[in-house]
């Protein structure tokens, strides 16, 4: 055992509120701008291909509440998408299969039912869009952690600046280390 204790890492509850927000602003607000940035377009990728798959009933608050718990924690973006699904799709009264006159007017190819139906995503493929959406919101629950408890290190942007600042003597290929 070393006599210098390892001080504690730090604890930033506002960068992890932060990545909550908008997914990769934690490493944003922590000073790693590039890592901020991958972490950003990596999610906002898997949420735009889960929409663009499964359209956008893939979030949906009122018939998926198990996936939309995965889904939320991508952030408030999550709660968007499920606010603009329910103004964009006329969802059908609880319980609309078991009742005689909606089966009817199905079965008679009525207006109402019809219209729920081609606005919904049944298929497996909406079930492919729900996926991607709650793998988002899973990986930014990794990325919200990781910028909570953040390693000791300065950022990469620091240190690129660092290296970038640092004067070249001429003898880093002698030595083998990198310029």
């Amino acid at each position: 055992m070393s006599a210098h204790p390892e001080p504690p890492r730090p604890y930033r509850p506002d960068a992890a509120l932060a990545a909550w927000l908008w997914p990769g602003l934690g490493h944003i607000v922590l000073g790693d701008r590039r890592r901020g940035a991958y972490i950003m377009l990596g999610l906002l990728f898997l949420v735009f291909v889960g929409l663009l798959i499964g359209g956008v009933d893939a979030v949906d608050s009122r018939s998926d509440r198990l996936w939309f718990l995965a889904q939320v924690i991508i952030g408030p973006l999550a709660f968007v998408i499920d606010w603009l699904r329910s103004g964009l799709l006329v969802d059908g009264p609880p319980g609309w299969f078991g009742d005689p006159a909606w089966k009817s007017a199905y079965l008679a190819g009525a207006d109402a039912p019809m219209n729920w139906i081609r606005r919904t995503g049944i298929s497996h493929v909406n079930e492919i869009g729900t996926l991607f959406i709650a793998l988002a919101g899973l990986m930014n629950l990794a990325v919200m952690l990781d910028a909570l408890h953040p390693p000791r290190r300065e950022p990469a942007d620091r240190r690129n600046a660092a290296d970038a600042a640092r004067p070249d003597d001429g003898d880093t290929a002698r030595r083998g280390e990198r310029a």
